[in-house]
């Protein structure tokens, strides 16, 4: 199975969460948009500027490791949330857009505290289509 070091999604995740802070803080909806750019690259070209910017870090060598297909899915969930929220600003419904941001920043801290809902997510959504398999 194909794994990412640990720290390397922390660093995402610590990215994800700074970026909501200064767009809020400074009420700048264009730094969410970089953070969906970083985030969509990630997904598209599996290199993400803030893994590149930890990578002298941390020592990976023996650090757990997590699955790179959650990882996809996380990144996935992120861009949606991104998403929305850059749509929310784009039609000028700002509490929209904050609150697609600030969903994401907090399952971002959350998955930094140890618990990851994008996970709790996944599990659910893969036993949805077991049963619906076994029903076929």
């Amino acid at each position: 199975m194909n794994e990412i070091p640990e720290p390397y999604v922390k660093a995402n995740q610590i990215g994800i969460v700074l970026f909501v802070i200064i767009a809020s803080l400074f009420r700048e909806p264009y730094v969410l948009l970089l953070l969906w750019m970083i985030q969509i690259t990630g997904l598209i070209f599996g290199k993400n500027i803030f893994v590149i910017l930890a990578k002298p870090f941390p020592k990976v060598d023996s650090s757990p490791r997590q699955a790179k297909e959650l990882q996809r899915f996380n990144n996935v969930l992120a861009v949606i949330f991104l998403t929305g929220s850059l749509l929310g600003f784009l039609v000028q419904v700002n509490w929209l857009g904050y609150g697609f941001s600030w969903m994401l920043g907090l399952a971002a801290f959350a998955a930094i505290c140890g618990y990851c809902v994008g996970c709790t997510i996944y599990f659910q959504f893969k036993q949805y289509k077991a049963r619906a398999q076994r029903r076929l």
